[in-house]
């Protein structure tokens, strides 16, 4: 697991950084900008997927494309907005085969993943 510890300002790659990075924990004062694009270059340090995963495609291209810095409340409201639209039966499970994986084989893991699958279509049918 990573964290990043962000206070002041994190543009371009330290942004990427951050976002390369299981959690981010953050001060007051942080600023994330994605500069590179005003700069006439293009993020290559991979956080366009995580920026996409965290705010979505139309958000992640307003905040590359405008340059614009999110300041600390607007990124942590980002993050638990994103977490909460989650299925919480399916977070936990999820986070449950994500925790097991180091100590099992490939072969195992997708044992586990296909059996909490079966787990979560059932709940699902049951729903409906």
């Amino acid at each position: 697991m990573s964290i990043a510890a962000v206070q002041g300002h994190a543009i371009g790659a330290g942004f990427q950084l951050a976002l390369a990075c299981d959690l981010r924990v953050v001060a007051d004062d942080v600023m994330f900008c994605m500069k590179e694009p005003a700069l006439g270059l293009v993020p290559d340090l991979t956080g366009t997927k995580p920026l996409v995963d965290i705010v979505g495609v139309s958000r992640a291209i307003e905040l590359c494309l405008t340059a614009r810095t999110v300041g600390a409340a607007e990124a942590v409201r980002d993050l638990a907005s994103a977490l909460l639209a989650t299925d919480r039966a399916a977070a936990t499970a999820t986070k449950r085969l994500l925790q097991g994986a180091p100590g099992r084989t490939l072969a195992e893991q997708a044992a586990a993943e296909r059996a909490e699958q079966v787990v979560r279509i059932r709940a699902l049918f049951a729903r409906s």
